[in-house]
């Protein structure tokens, strides 16, 4: 067993303070004379760097109503928020979206796009059980995914994929997807969704951009990919953004980079997301999970549930090596603002992946 991480700092926000904000904006939702009660309020510890996110039970007209709840709210701008913007009305109607085409995703129940109560806009689900495998430790190190059977793994692995099949199927003609659209130049979604991906890393830069991001972007236009319909895509498709009952999916989380795109933008980001945790431990000498998620194992479950033919898989894992490398930096910033690190002096050492986005570009990693 590995030693406990420490706590990682999420939020300067005072929870008790915050649990009574969130009893009286409750109140002004029930009818009158329910008065709710809220219990304190705790975070998920094994995931989450973005949008906070409180869970919390509540009981109301003399417990008689009530039940167990998650908020998930923008964090505050002197936080350092990973994203430079957090759209929650986005996030609470793609969750609509995909439940009413039956992807397993908890109920929205309330939704406050008014920042006054909590100090910033958030909406309110339904929670629901289940165990979701860690980043702190990764599932790679520790955990019960870990010490599950390869059999159990791949069921984890052929369900996670299917749900992601059945997030493609949703009907974008009978459906306003519009919300999803990035309105950047650019005559497709990929292409609208690349120029975005541009606009963030010269915002979570802060005017030190990374030689190696910019390469990858170079790379990545030279070598544009054959594109096929856009669908609704999850845009967080990892495996830490799903809670399980036993080895099946029951809850598809964390919303917050739905975007229209290619179908390979989900499968990209899922593979190279166990590359992310895979490389850096078999780097330290441990095993991890190397016969999980596999790209091509994930692209012939893929096809077999959804019908359709992937394409370029390489290049999205690029894409999304490059993706999480933006992300990661900020994260660096983020952490170094609470004390928890410092900031590395050379911008490509400021996410962990660097030799895997090398290896990515050059070739060699595609020919371990």
């Amino acid at each position: 067993m590995s030693e406990p991480a420490a706590p990682t700092v999420r939020t300067s926000r005072d929870d008790d303070a915050l649990r009574q904000r969130l009893r009286r904006w409750l109140a002004d939702r029930l009818p009158e004379g329910a008065e709710p009660t809220v219990s304190e309020l705790s975070s998920p510890s094994a995931s989450g760097m973005s949008s906070e996110t409180l869970l919390f039970d509540a009981t109301w007209s003399d417990g008689q109503e009530g039940g167990a709840f998650v908020a998930r709210m923008a964090p505050a701008e002197a936080d350092l928020p990973t994203f430079p913007t957090y759209d929650l009305s986005l996030q609470a109607r793609v969750l609509g979206l995909a439940g009413r085409a039956g992807v397993p995703v908890p109920a929205v129940r309330w939704l406050e796009t008014d920042p006054a109560p909590l100090g910033a806009p958030f909406f309110v689900m339904e929670r629901l059980s289940g165990r979701v495998p860690g980043d702190v430790p990764p599932y790679v190190m520790d955990g019960w995914l870990k010490d599950a059977s390869p059999e159990q793994r791949r069921t984890l692995q052929d369900r996670t994929v299917a749900a992601i099949a059945r997030i493609h199927a949703i009907d974008t003609a009978a459906e306003d997807v519009s919300f999803l659209e990035f309105p950047l130049p650019g005559e497709t979604p990929l292409a609208r969704h690349f120029a975005n991906q541009r606009n963030y890393h010269v915002w979570a830069a802060e005017g030190e951009p990374s030689p190696l991001i910019e390469r990858a972007f170079a790379y990545l236009a030279e070598h544009w990919p054959a594109e096929g319909p856009a669908v609704v895509s999850w845009g967080d498709s990892r495996i830490g953004n799903v809670m399980y009952d036993g080895f099946e999916p029951v809850a598809i989380l964390d919303w917050e980079m739905a975007a229209l795109g290619p179908r390979e933008l989900d499968l990209g980001w899922l593979v190279f997301m166990h590359t992310f945790f895979q490389t850096i431990f078999e780097a330290m000498g441990q095993p991890g999970l190397p016969e999980f998620l596999r790209g091509p194992d994930v692209v012939r479950t893929y096809e077999r549930y959804s019908g359709h033919a992937v394409a370029d898989l390489h290049w999205y894992e690029t894409y999304a090596a490059l993706r999480h490398a933006i992300i990661m930096t900020r994260i660096s910033r983020r952490m170094a603002h609470f004390g928890q690190g410092e900031m590395a002096p050379d911008p490509d050492d400021r996410f962990p992946h660097r030799a895997t986005l090398e290896a990515m570009l050059d070739g060699s990693h595609w020919r371990r």
